[in-house]
This record gives structure tokens, C-alpha cells and sequence, in this order.
């Protein structure tokens, strides 16, 4: 263990390659005030920290786009990212749709409305859990080598492509990156060939992507590898361990590819491997993500749950990393287009894994329902951040300590890295994972070795309590004063008069920092300590960790801190909409006050919540402990399985529920293996059980007034080879033969209110602090 003689030390490590600036979005496809370097993406003159989020604009219902793209930008999402899915928009040769929520021209500017880039992901090939990988039957049957140069399968992919092309026209200027294909290994040269195509039908933008993972071979110079990192998967076998490769994620490092995303359907299909490709970013560009985990789908056979923590601390190791780059899939999760047969990837088409046929929840920030998770706040925080300092972050190439973990079993040494200058930086200590509990790290203290200083903080050693993520400045300067050290994470820096810096408080550490060489003490609270030097003044602002659930930073329209425990959105105007369940309240930061007042609310209809009777119209029967499998992987039942052995229970629920200006959410507490909603006897939804609480959206899923509501749940024997979270296997081994339970149903009534318009404000998405 350290003590004050010994802290844990790290040294600054300048960049390795000098400062270049590729072909892509300078020398060609250039756009007025965007330039990428082999360190970071520039707009308007600053290096930025992009952050993407996944949303597939044909899962989602056309009228829930705007509400999305909103919920979207006040988790600090600044980029949309969407596959384009062949299947969804073209059912036979020679037809294609782009009506409805198919419209993905709207959808573009819709998003570019809102104040967010848009990345589309053009495939042909997707994945995205979805049937043939995305290819419409159609295409999947034609007798051609999918996803190569053959001359019949590209003859068919131009059409697909003319067609987006001829949809996307004027919104062309909207749309930052094209990434070509998915998981894409051995063929560089087909990757030229669909750029070349591409353009073809008159789609180009600054960024061109492709993914990177299993040390793919791409095309030198052409796109912009991007890569990923799950901690947990659907894609590996009931009775995997938790693998190295998962493990991975929650350790710092230089290592960018994980070679276990798309491992299942590699080996189902016997594509061809990569040959041994860097595992580490190209030297002509900055180390990019599209596949962070927001979440994780559902297969039947294994049902991983991550925890809000879990999806958080992934993306805090990927900055500490040094990410250029922050990409999630999911961020908002939906619900597959209801065909006969579904459109889903399945056995039955050749996948190794059996999804649900229309649920996509992918326990995302924003699931299938359109509800927050808990990931949503944990996210928020760390995108404040980069909003704030991304443009000094991007000049920080990341250094690892000196003392590091000896492989992932490695439970005791502590996790750190540090992005620096030189003269600055920000220690990321990430002391956190699932399935293998880690304790209380006693007595850090730390060292960071820059050019010209060294810095040791704090004076007596802190203990770091599991669950810390954090993001301790050094070096820190602005309006004019230096913060030397904080033991408390930076979350952002507002203007004004006198910049106020707003640190977040970790949980059971006592915050200090020092100024000038003199260190204090910091009570947490919601109130400023001012900080007077002869080069200048600032106001530090250090919140209480009981805050941290409740804390957004808006940045459209001028940046603001505000407190709410209720659901707040905005869109480019910066005008804060309430999504209550309670009455709503809002409190934002006043820097000229220096204290937190009471945003004008306009009051909402009251908001209602009660529990849901139940009939039961059938007991469920004797269930089997599987319906077959496929490749040595447990299968869902068949719908008439399903049928025969699943119970059904009549929903009662008040009128109010089928008003539309309630936007009811019925949560759904149960245990058991596949559930279904039907509306009047239509499956709207669906689950596969594993723990977690069941939302659906009566409005998304068309209850309306007089229709019959009814739930149907299947029971899971005790001896099912599926695999279900800890605590779900837990109450499963204990059920007996086998497990079903309504444990509670409620229907929960959401009101939308806001803050009045404020014509006088003025648009500024990235204000300037003094520094």
C-alpha cells in the first residue's frame, strides 16, 4: 500500500507522432469549419470531443423522433448515429419505402433541428440484431458472394444506394460521417468499392468510418477505424465465464480492438479472420469509438443485465484512454417493425443467437419505452465534461502509471491514467466492475510528473470506496487562478464575470484542492468558495455526491447547471422541457448570484400512478426446460409453444391510461422466461425475462380507449440452460420446477411542462471561460 513517502506515481508522456492532418475532411470531402487531425476533430477553430449515440430512427415511432433526439442532446449527445437497414426500407426487388418512420431524410433534419451531427450507417451489411444482418430476404436468397466485389451482389447494392442517395439529396451537408459496412475483416478493397459507390450516388461527408475490431484490415488512408467495447455479451455461450476480453474494458490502457464483438457470427458464418492487424489505432488518426456499451441486448439463451455503473465506467476508462471520440450503441433503444416472421436475427435464419421479435430495449440511457435509465445521469456527467474541456481533454495524450494491474484477475492495485499536456491534465481513477467485487483501496496518494513540476496530492492519503470514477484536475487554470489538485471531478466551467468551476464531490471522499500552493478543505454544498489571486478570480463550486443523480448541464443557448430530480429535455433553442411523474421542479445555478434559484416551471396536468388489477383468463402449463437448440445454444419457444404453455392475465386499467395527453408508462414487475403485450389480441412488445423491470409506452404500443389489454407469460423451468443475472438465477433456483410471478404491475401517468420562451437568449453551444 502507498503512504506519503510512497505515492502512486505517473509520468507525462508527450505525444509519439507529430501533429498530420489526413486526406479526409481536409484535402478532400472538406467542409467550412471541420478538419480532423491525427489527434482530434476541429470545428470552428477548437478541438472538439464528438460524443455519438446510437438510435435507429426505423425502430423508433416517427412521433417519438423529436422526444428522443431531445432526451438525446440533454444526456450531451452531440452526433446521432443510425444504421440504415435494407430490410426496413426495401420488402422487394425494385421497392423501396421511405415513408413513415422509413423517412430518413426528415429524420436528418430533424436531428440537425435539434443541434446534432448525424453519422449514418449505410451498410449494406449491419448486424444491429437484426435478420439476415440487414439484408432483405430477397437479397439474401440471390445467388451472389454477399458483402464482396461480386459483380451481382454490388449491381444490387447500387440500387440500395441510389435510392438513400436520391432520398438524402439537400441533406447531404447535414450528415458529418458515412460508415461503409459492419464488421467488415478481410476485404479493404470492398470497402473502397463502397465508398467509390457511395459517392456514386452522390453521398459523401467529411468523415468516412468503418469498424476496426478483431484487427480488421482497412483500406490505408480511406476511413477512420472506429472501435469498441462491451463488458459483458449476449453473443458468447450460456456457460462463458466473464472473459478476458470483457474484462478488459474496465482497465486502462492503449489496446483499442477487442476481438470478441461479432466472434458468434464469424464463426457461424466462416468469415475469414483478420491476419494479425494493429490492435492500436493508425498513425493517421485519433483512437474513435462507435461501439461503446450503452447497454446490452437481450438473446435468449443468455440475458446480460449491466448496471448503470457498469455501462459508466467502460466509457470513463475510454477517456482516460484517451479517446478522441465517445460512441455508444445503444443510446436509445426500440422495437423491431412487426412482419410476419419478424426481423430479427434468429435461428431460424442462420444467427447463432434467438432475440426477441420487436423488443430493442438494449437497456440503453433511453430504452424501448422511451424511460431513462440510470446510465442516462452516470453518462450526462462525463459528456458535461467533455463539453466543457474537451477542447484542452483533445490536446492531453493519455500516460499510464508506473505501477499498473498485472492482468485482469488483478483486484487489488489501483486503476489510473492521466491526460496531460504537459503543464496540465486530469487524473482518471475507475475503480469499479461487475462479478468480482472489488474492495475499498486504501491510503492513494499520487504523484504526476509533468515537464516542468511535480505534483503530489493529496497531503493524507485517501481511501478510494468501490464504485469511483472519477476525474481529478491538475494544473486546472482558469479565470486566471491555478488549481493545483482537486480530490473532487470536474464537471464544468461556467462564464461570467468570474468563472465558476463546478467540481462534483465523490462519494466517501473528503474533497480538497489547493490554490497557490495552499491547500483546503471544501464542505460540499451548493454554494461557491471564491478563490481571489493577483492573476486573477474564480468561484469553485463543489456539489455534494447525493447530487449527482440529479445534476444536467445544458449547453444550448449559453451553458447552464441545473438540479432535477424529474426528466429534463432541450433541443437547440435551449429551452428546458419537464418530463414529471411528480410535480415539477428545477433549480438552475446562478454564477452573478452565486446560488441556485427556482427555474418559472409552467405547472403540468397533475400526474397520476396506481396499480394495475389483474385477471387471470389461463394458468400457464408444465413448461419443458428447452424448446430446442442451434448450434449447442438454447432456442425461444415457437409462437405456438409460446401459446400453449404461457398464462394470460387480463389488464385493468383506468380510463385515463388511453388519454394520449398522459403518456402513460406501464411498468411491468415480474419473473419468468418470454413475456408479451397485446393490444386486442396483437403482440405489441415483447421481453426476455432477467430481472429488470418491464416499461412499455400504452401510447407507442397503440392502447387506445376500449381495447383489450392483456399479458402473456411464459414460465422458465428451474433446469433452463439459459443464463440470467445473479440475482435472477438466484430467485430461479429457488421457484421449484419452475418460475412465473406478477410481482407488481403499475400504470404511470407523465406530464410535460417547461420554462417559458426566452426569445432574448442567444444561441452559444460552446461558451468561452476565461482561462
Amino acid at each position: 500500500m502507498p503512504t506519503e513517502t510512497e505515492p502512486l506515481s505517473v509520468h507525462h508522456h508527450p505525444w509519439a507522432t507529430p501533429l498530420r492532418r489526413p486526406r479526409m475532411s481536409n484535402d478532400e470531402d472538406a467542409r467550412a469549419g471541420l478538419s480532423l487531425t491525427n489527434r482530434y476533430l476541429i470545428k470552428n477553430g477548437s478541438p472538439v470531443v464528438p460524443v455519438s449515440g446510437e438510435l435507429h430512427y426505423s425502430r423508433v415511432p416517427r412521433h417519438r423522433w423529436a422526444e428522443r433526439l431531445r432526451q438525446m442532446k440533454a444526456g450531451g449527445v452531440t452526433v446521432v448515429a443510425s444504421y440504415l437497414f435494407w430490410l426496413h426500407h426495401s420488402p422487394a426487388p425494385g421497392q423501396y419505402r421511405f415513408d413513415g418512420n422509413l423517412d430518413v431524410a426528415a429524420f436528418v433534419d430533424l436531428a440537425a433541428g435539434t443541434g446534432l451531427d448525424v453519422v449514418l450507417r449505410i451498410g449494406p451489411w449491419v448486424h444491429a440484431e437484426s435478420r439476415n444482418g440487414g439484408f432483405p430476404d430477397w437479397v439474401q436468397r440471390a445467388p451472389v458472394r454477399h458483402r464482396t466485389d461480386d459483380p451481382g451482389y454490388l449491381s444490387m447494392v447500387e440500387e440500395w444506394f441510389a435510392a438513400i442517395g436520391g432520398q438524402l439529396g439537400g441533406q447531404l451537408d447535414k450528415v458529418l460521417g458515412i460508415q461503409l459496412e459492419n464488421e467488415l475483416y478481410t476485404q479493404p478493397e470492398h470497402l473502397r468499392t463502397l465508398k467509390r459507390m457511395s459517392r456514386a450516388a452522390g453521398m459523401t461527408a467529411p468523415l468516412w468510418t468503418a469498424t476496426a475490431w478483431d484487427s480488421a484490415e482497412l483500406p490505408e488512408a480511406e476511413v477512420l477505424p472506429l472501435y469498441g467495447g462491451y463488458g459483458d455479451g449476449f453473443w458468447v455461450d450460456s456457460d462463458a465465464p466473464w472473459a478476458p476480453n470483457f474484462r478488459d474494458h474496465y482497465f486502462f490502457s492503449h489496446v483499442w480492438d477487442d476481438p470478441g464483438i461479432g466472434a458468434d457470427v464469424r464463426r457461424a458464418q466462416n468469415i475469414e479472420a483478420a491476419k494479425g492487424g494493429p490492435r492500436v489505432p493508425s498513425d493517421l488518426f485519433p483512437p474513435a469509438t462507435c461501439e461503446l456499451a450503452g447497454g446490452m441486448a437481450t438473446a435468449y439463451h443468455r440475458r446480460p443485465r449491466p448496471s448503470a455503473l457498469d455501462v459508466a465506467t467502460i466509457a470513463h476508462c475510454k477517456i482516460g484512454n484517451g479517446s478522441a471520440w465517445q460512441g455508444y450503441y445503444m443510446y436509445a433503444g426500440g422495437t423491431n417493425p412487426d412482419v410476419p416472421g419478424g426481423l430479427q436475427e434468429s435461428h431460424a435464419t442462420g444467427y447463432p443467437n434467438d432475440l426477441p421479435r420487436l423488443g430493442y430495449d438494449f437497456h440503453a440511457p433511453i430504452g424501448e419505452a422511451g424511460a431513462l435509465a440510470g446510465s442516462h445521469a452516470e453518462l450526462r456527467r462525463q459528456h458535461s465534461f467533455l463539453a466543457a474541456f474537451g477542447d484542452r481533454l483533445a490536446e492531453m495524450p493519455s500516460s499510464l502509471p508506473d505501477v499498473r494491474p498485472d492482468g485482469v484477475e488483478d483486484s487489488t492495485t489501483l486503476r489510473w491514467a492521466l491526460r496531460s499536456d504537459g503543464t496540465s491534465g486530469f487524473v482518471f481513477i475507475a475503480w469499479h466492475q461487475p462479478h468480482v467485487p472489488l474492495d475499498t483501496y486504501r491510503g492513494a496518494r499520487f504523484r504526476v510528473t509533468l515537464d516542468d513540476a511535480e505534483v503530489v496530492f493529496p497531503s493524507q492519503p485517501v481511501d478510494i470506496p468501490a464504485g469511483t470514477l472519477a476525474r481529478w484536475p491538475v494544473g486546472l487554470t482558469a479565470g486566471g487562478v491555478r488549481v493545483d489538485w482537486a480530490t473532487a471531478s470536474a464537471l464544468t466551467l461556467l462564464p461570467g464575470a468570474v468563472p465558476t468551476l463546478v467540481l462534483l464531490a465523490e462519494a466517501g471522499i473528503p474533497p480538497s484542492l489547493s490554490v497557490a500552493g495552499e491547500e483546503r478543505a471544501i464542505t460540499p454544498g451548493l454554494e461557491p468558495v471564491r478563490f481571489a489571486t493577483a492573476t486573477g478570480t474564480l468561484d469553485v463550486l463543489v456539489l455534494p455526491a447525493s447530487t449527482a443523480g440529479s445534476l444536467w448541464v445544458c449547453e444550448a443557448a449559453g451553458r447552464r447547471v441545473l438540479l432535477s430530480d424529474d426528466e429534463l429535455q432541450w433541443d437547440a433553442s435551449g429551452r428546458i422541457l419537464v418530463k414529471t411523474v411528480a410535480t415539477a421542479s428545477v433549480r438552475g445555478y446562478d454564477p452573478a448570484a452565486r446560488t441556485f434559484t427556482d427555474l418559472p416551471v409552467a405547472p403540468a396536468h397533475a400526474p397520476v400512478a396506481v396499480d394495475v388489477a389483474t385477471t387471470e383468463v389461463r394458468p400457464a402449463t408444465d413448461v419443458p426446460a428447452e424448446y430446442g437448440k442451434h448450434d449447442g445454444r438454447a432456442s425461444a419457444p415457437s409462437p405456438a409453444a409460446f401459446d400453449e404453455h404461457a398464462a394470460v392475465y387480463q389488464l385493468h386499467l383506468p380510463d385515463w391510461a388511453a388519454d394520449p395527453e398522459h403518456d402513460a408508462l406501464l411498468r411491468i414487475d415480474w419473473a419468468g422466461d418470454v413475456g408479451e403485450l397485446r393490444v386486442d389480441g396483437v403482440t405489441v412488445t415483447d421481453r426476455f425475462w432477467d430481472g429488470s423491470t418491464w416499461q412499455v409506452s400504452l401510447v407507442d404500443a397503440g392502447y387506445r380507449a376500449g381495447a383489450g389489454l392483456t399479458l402473456h407469460l411464459l414460465p422458465l423451468a428451474t433446469v433452463s440452460p439459459v443464463s440470467v443475472p445473479s440475482p435472477a438465477r438466484d430467485r430461479l433456483v429457488a421457484a421449484g420446477s419452475q418460475l412465473l410471478a406478477i410481482d407488481a404491475i403499475r400504470v404511470v401517468g407523465r406530464g410535460v411542462t417547461g420554462e417559458p420562451e426566452r426569445e432574448h437568449r442567444v444561441r452559444k453551444t460552446s461558451p468561452t471561460c476565461p482561462r
